[in-house]
């Protein structure tokens, strides 16, 4: 059995690596092409300026691809192996569909956990760069990235205005608080020239407190400020996507530091983990139809039934995520709900191969 599980898991992996490296090429090369002017004007050397840009955004190109790139690998080993009667051999010799899929649960490992490292490390890594060369779709978070921009951090019905943020984002610069009441009426504004985090509360420095009305404004050198509100620091021009599981829980903990709402922090975490578990669901989807076409009819119709569950799968996936990141449903459904679906779906396929 272990010699069926290293040629199934051979067969499958070297298929996987060829697709999903030339579509990522493909697509790579694709982008380098429609932006060569932007790209060109990184480097003096075209080629070290394509080269650059093409390693630093093969990760986020890989990453998109990858459960794809596995489906279609399974799919044609499986039409490959059928047409051959290679299948109905390996059946006849007493393996059956839930056997195949527990020899491939190594190649399941291997591939989420390398997409959880594409997804949690590599783009976390380059994605400030991207953005700071603003080629592409990065050229929309470009002026985010400046630390000149102003931020914005919420806590209830107070709004705080920050220019500039240190870096573990307790020292703010050029501060502004607009204090209003719980049906958003404005009734005091305060201007800091800076201020600093202390036990959770901040000490501002240089202070004039603008009262709502005609009361003369208010001179201070230092004011303590009660509200809980949490800078979000060099991670402020992040998005989501682009976070590792570590940024994520400090903008859950934080409340999203009133950037955004903390439940689209909270789905993004939950999406994070589903990397390690999307391999095997293709193989749970892909390996209980063999058995349905182990005589080698109907080769087209497994395809076409295999691409079509795949793709129901990443549009749900997507759906889902969205109506998490609206905060329509919660969080960890959003995240998890479209993996238990077709789950179940693999999981009843594999009992119905099992009962024949």
């Amino acid at each position: 059995m272990s010699r069926i599980a290293r040629f199934l898991t051979s067969m499958i992996f070297i298929r996987f690596m060829t697709i999903l490296v030339s579509i990522s090429i493909f697509v790579i090369t694709l982008e380098s092409v429609a932006f060569i002017g932007d790209i060109l004007a990184l480097n003096p050397s075209p080629v070290q300026a394509l080269l650059r840009y093409a390693l630093f955004r093969s990760p986020a190109v890989l990453a998109v691809f990858l459960p794809m790139s596995m489906l279609l690998a399974l799919l044609l080993t499986i039409t490959e192996l059928t047409y051959r009667n290679e299948m109905t051999a390996i059946f006849a010799a007493g393996i059956s569909p839930l056997r195949i899929i527990i020899m491939l649960l190594p190649l399941a490992v291997f591939v989420g956990g390398f997409h959880f490292i594409l997804l949690d490390r590599l783009i976390p890594a380059v994605t400030p760069t991207l953005k700071i060369w603003g080629i592409g779709d990065y050229a929309k978070n470009k002026v985010n990235v400046d630390s000149k921009d102003p931020i914005w951090i919420r806590s209830g019905a107070d709004i705080m205005r920050v220019s500039k943020v240190s870096q573990d984002g307790k020292q703010l610069e050029d501060v502004i608080i607009f204090r209003r009441s719980d049906d958003g009426r404005l009734k005091e504004q305060i201007y800091a020239d800076s201020a600093t985090q202390e036990d959770g509360r901040w000490r501002l420095q240089k202070v004039v407190v603008y009262y709502n009305g005609t009361q003369v404004p208010n001179r201070l050198d230092s004011l303590i400020y009660d509200g809980k509100m949490q800078a979000a620091g060099a991670n402020r021009s992040s998005d989501p996507e682009d976070m590792t599981l570590g940024e994520l829980d400090s903008f859950i903990v934080n409340q999203g530091y009133g950037l955004r709402p903390v439940y689209v922090y909270q789905t993004n975490w939950h999406k994070r983990l589903t990397a390690f578990v999307i391999s095997l669901l293709m193989i749970m989807l892909c390996v209980p139809m063999a058995a349905r076409f182990r005589r080698g009819g109907g080769l087209g119709y497994l395809f076409v039934v295999g691409v079509a569950l795949g793709f129901l799968f990443f549009i749900s996936d997507g759906i889902s995520t969205t109506m998490g990141e609206l905060g329509i449903v919660a969080p960890w459904l959003a995240a998890w709900a479209p993996i238990l679906i077709f789950t179940t779906i693999g999981l009843s396929f594999v009992a119905r191969t099992e009962r024949a």
